[in-house]
């Protein structure tokens, strides 16, 4: 099993950013996802930066992946996408459909990202038929979802496609053409100031009984706890899964890959130290779950 580093999801300062992935570079990590996943205003790393952070992780024997945005809205943001399907030497994760029809339209192989929804083996099928590598299982889909979908592949079809599943990370459970984090400013989308740099692990919204609920991250709407699928290491290796992700946050992630590397290594359940894990359940997402035993 591999395990992957997702895209950084928030706005952090260019800075920040470089000496993020130089510590990446040394971590046990097999494939690095790269790119600006939320919004196109994020410009504080250009083209020139990723090309040498990709650089800098290929080095060290990492497969690089760049992730396109998951809801393109302009025809900007399709040109600059499109730069780098043209660009060709890295894998591509498409997150929206426009960046499946470019790649197709190019015959390159990609990889499928959870915000396409996938939910039936059709829809799997149809895209390996198009040159999808391997997909992202949908974060609210889970173990008895994962198995359905290889039990009903097309018979006399391609094997099933390599499938990687969020591990660890807040869960991220919806995108909007506007963004909530300039909205809790009272600044509009187009006037956000980038006030998203504020905050590097997003905005953090509690209920009435001041219990964390969700995550505002620009357009993005995540959960506000962390789903760890650690303790799930045996089940994941049944199912055959190949690639275990792993969500970026500002402070320890490289605690968090070498935890699950250990756990791989001993070929053991990790022990729990995240919040949630009830979509792979097929509970409440933000459910811990131990066998049939349910708490929120």
């Amino acid at each position: 099993m591999n395990l992957t580093l997702a895209p950084i999801p928030y706005f952090w300062p260019r800075t920040m950013v470089r000496e993020f992935y130089e510590a990446v570079a040394t971590w046990p990590v097999d494939v690095v996802y790269l790119g600006e996943i939320i919004c196109s205003k994020r410009r504080e790393m250009r083209t020139r930066d990723w090309q040498e952070v990709a650089g800098l992780l290929v080095a060290q024997g990492k497969e690089v992946v760049f992730s396109t945005l998951s809801l393109i809205e302009a025809e900007s943001e399709i040109l600059a996408m499109n730069r780098w399907v043209e660009h060709g030497g890295l894998l591509i994760e498409a997150n929206d459909w426009s960046a499946v029809h470019s790649l197709h339209a190019h015959g390159l192989p990609f990889v499928a990202g959870a915000s396409l929804n996938l939910y039936n083996h059709e829809a799997l099928h149809f895209l390996q038929q198009r040159g999808m590598r391997r997909f992202v299982l949908g974060v609210d889909q889970g173990a008895e979802q994962l198995q359905a979908l290889r039990t009903h592949f097309p018979a006399g079809a391609q094997h099933f496609p390599q499938t990687e599943v969020l591990v660890w990370g807040r869960v991220p459970l919806a995108y909007s053409a506007r963004c909530f984090t300039a909205r809790a400013q009272e600044r509009s989308k187009d006037d956000c100031a980038h006030c998203c740099l504020q905050y590097p692990e997003g905005i953090v919204l509690d209920t009435r009984e001041d219990q964390p609920f969700v995550c505002l991250n620009g357009i993005q709407v995540l959960s506000a706890q962390c789903c760890d699928l650690g303790p799930e290491l045996e089940q994941l290796q049944a199912l055959d899964v190949q690639y275990l992700r792993i969500t970026p946050q500002a402070v320890g992630t490289g605690a968090v890959i070498e935890r699950f590397r250990q756990g791989l290594a001993a070929a053991q359940p990790l022990g729990r130290e995240g919040d949630c894990n009830g979509f792979w359940h097929g509970g409440p997402g933000m459910a811990w779950m131990s066998s049939a035993n349910p708490s929120i």
